[in-house]
């Protein structure tokens, strides 16, 4: 059964028919056709004079709403309403449809089983045009559904209790993805159930037993009790032959009757009825079958007709055709979270007299990446580059561009050139990639030990200072032009960085937004920092995450245009008690000297159990450093958390650790190096290189 145009469909007005009421609407009267006969209500009084007729689509209250049918779990009401529509007697002018002599009087007995149903139960669907509409609103609900659960949830919701009064669904574990071959046996899982729950009344009590039509319990009750979670499809079994068939088939059928155990488990038998009511529809997406579907009716009930397979296909179709995007649409979602993650930095790094901390947020669920980025680069001499930059878009070709720009900046920051030289490389590079590849960019330098920050802009929004006593400001950097526009210089400025101060540097799209323009949004932003700072006191700087949180709050509904990336820098310093600099001639004298500075700044800081080993490391750098060095050599002490030296030369060329021979007399330093400190490393600057090493205190 092909899927019906909208326009072929009869829609009744305010009625849905895909809930139970909507199945039970019938097509209009053709003009000419014979007068209905009249329905007697439950209560006895005839229902067909034009005073007591509700009109299609109005319920009690007469506005034009039809009351809840179909509460959140399927809910039926426990008696009928008085005026409540009732299914009419097909007209003379249409032909029969197969099993609608079965139909019976609204309170009395079926004629095929001689049994009530229960009250509020809907009546099987008997006509082309009833199937049409609740399969052309069947499959609309089932469509609305973005991903899997969602999906899987429409078409249960969609069917029971209107087709079917259960149903299982079952999906392949793992789903294949697109065109990808799945290795290993074909196994499924029990995705969703769904039935027509207990009766309640309106107190949400269950019933008494004496309403009740069915006093035993059936074997719907509990469908997951009964049925097994996993299955797995045997090459050449029953049940791989029916899902191979792709069309749905009754239960009764050979196949069917033989596959079922296999799908349902050993107790799964008392889950399938007798005689046809139930059917078993295999879902196929594009290229191979997913699942499958078994729809379940009550013994009560009527049997599902030939008629109801080319439904049980329509929507297993459409099912699985959802599925199958679902999946797709989540693997690509996978993909741009993986993208756009490995593109940022996974974790902060911790650099000496300063803390950090960001915040990413895309422009939404449906662009999960962007240009915008952030960094935080170690430098040497416990100096930190902090990096905020926007790429124009947020596409998969701006977050190609950005990983190529942050690249690009990650190497010019290990070189330790000034921010205006970065940017500078930037621009270069950004013209290499393209000639519409355009971004802006901050760059921007702190070091802890001066307390002073050195800032280069491209066209980005101007960082914000929070004192320490609650005062923010927005700091004065010239604007530049974008990277990408070639030919510009751009200017660096520096400024004081007091401990206790936080640095803000974000993305436009955190100020700026169809709402507001960006300087309205940087005003809002100075307001907000300092209206947080307040909280806190004005000796009490605000925890760092706890602010970004609140930077990011001051979004309203509306704002969010664009990807924001927030860092925000807490300058903490290093006091200058705790630096000790020094300035050595290269002569063969410096190591000595180096030890016994050395020792004496230890003797200051109460670390004498440190000594040997610094004095040890020093002498090996500083004799490297002399040999090769033409100008004077620096040492620098510094003690935080750790105890870090520095020893910094005008020689480029980086040292090497390797493995000297028994017979060298030389070639040790490096390897002492790197067995007795925590950590060390080798930097080159645009002056020549140092050479740094931690111990740890205690």
């Amino acid at each position: 059964m092909t899927e019906q145009p909208t326009s072929f469909e009869r829609p009744q007005p305010g009625v849905d028919p895909a809930e139970a009421r909507g199945a039970l609407l019938h097509t209009p009267k053709p003009p000419g056709s014979p007068a209905l006969p009249v329905q007697a209500r439950a209560d006895g009084t005839p229902s067909g004079g034009p005073a007591t007729v509700t009109p299609c689509g109005k319920g009690k209250d007469g506005k034009g709403k039809e009351p809840p049918v179909n509460g959140p779990e399927h809910s039926q009401p426990a008696t009928a309403e008085p005026g409540a529509h009732r299914p009419r007697p097909a007209p003379e002018a249409i032909p029969p449809q197969p099993g609608a002599e079965q139909e019976r009087a609204p309170g009395g007995p079926e004629r095929r089983t001689g049994r009530g149903l229960p009250p509020g139960r809907p009546m099987p669907m008997r006509r082309d045009g009833d199937r049409l509409r609740f399969v052309g609103a069947a499959t609309r609900r089932i469509a609305r559904g973005l991903d899997l659960d969602e999906i899987v949830m429409g078409l249960c919701r969609a069917t029971v209790p209107t087709f079917s009064d259960a149903i299982l669904v079952y999906l392949r574990d793992p789903l294949p993805v697109g065109d990808e071959r799945p290795t290993g046996p074909v196994v499924l899982r029990l995705r969703r159930t769904d039935r027509i729950p207990e009766e309640r009344d309106t107190d949400g009590v269950l019933l008494p037993s004496a309403f009740e039509p069915e006093p035993e319990p059936t074997a719907l009750a509990d469908l997951s009790a009964l049925t097994t979670e996993l299955c797995e499809v045997r090459p050449g079994g029953a049940l791989n032959e029916v899902l191979r068939g792709v069309r749905p088939v009754f239960a009764d059928a050979p196949a069917a009757r033989a596959a079922l155990p296999e799908l349902l488990g050993e107790g799964g038998e008392a889950v399938v009825p007798e005689d046809r009511h139930a059917i078993l529809a295999p879902l196929r997406g594009r290229r191979r079958v997913i699942g499958a579907a078994l729809f379940l009716r009550r013994p009560e009930r009527p049997a599902f007709e030939a008629d109801d397979l080319l439904v049980a296909a329509q929507l297993a179709t459409h099912s699985a055709l959802g599925i199958d995007k679902a999946v797709l649409y989540g693997r690509e979602a996978y993909i741009a979270d993986e993208l756009q993650r490995t593109m940022l930095p996974e974790t902060l790094p911790r650099p000496t007299g300063v803390r950090l901390a960001s915040r990413y947020l895309p422009a939404a669920e449906t662009a999960r990446v962007g240009g915008d980025w952030y960094d935080a680069i170690p430098l040497p001499g416990s100096r930190v580059a902090l990096v905020v930059g926007d790429v124009m878009g947020h596409s998969m070709t701006s977050a190609a561009i950005m990983g190529q720009l942050r690249t690009t900046a990650q190497t010019l920051a290990g070189l330790d050139l000034p921010p205006q030289e970065v940017l500078h490389h930037l621009d270069e590079q950004a013209q290499r990639l393209g000639t519409d590849r355009m971004a802006t960019c901050l760059y921007a330098v702190y070091d802890p030990v001066t307390h002073r920050i050195t800032i280069a802009n491209a066209g980005h929004p101007p960082p914000v200072l929070l004192h320490l006593g609650g005062r923010a400001e927005v700091l004065r950097v010239p604007p530049g032009a974008p990277i990408g526009v070639g030919g510009v210089d751009f200017e660096a400025v520096e400024l004081d960085a007091p401990a206790g101060a936080t640095l803000l540097l974000y993305t436009d799209g955190l100020v700026e937004s169809r709402l507001r323009d960006v300087w309205t949004g940087i005003e809002q932003l100075r307001e907000r920092l300092a209206a947080t700072a307040q909280l806190t006191g004005p000796d009490h700087p605000p925890p760092l995450e706890a602010l970004c949180d609140e930077v990011l709050d001051m979004l309203g509904p509306g704002d969010r245009d664009d990807d924001i990336a927030l860092l925000a820098a807490r300058f903490d310093g290093i006091a200058p008690s705790d630096v000790a600099y020094w300035t050595l001639e290269p002569e063969d004298s410096a190591p000595g000297q180096a030890r016994r500075l050395a020792r004496r700044a230890l003797a200051r800081w109460d670390l004498e159990d440190l000594t040997d080993s610094v004095e040890l490391l020093v002498s090996e750098v500083v004799t490297n450093a002399v040999r090769y060095a033409s100008r004077p050599v620096t040492l620098r002490l510094l003690r935080t958390d750790v105890l870090r030296c520095e020893v910094g030369d005008d020689v480029p060329q980086l040292p090497r650790l390797r493995q000297a021979r028994a017979t060298d007399e030389g070639g040790r330093g490096l390897y002492l190096v790197n067995k007795l400190t925590r950590r060390w490393g080798a930097t080159r600057l645009s002056t020549g290189k140092v050479v740094w090493f931690e111990l740890n205190r205690g």
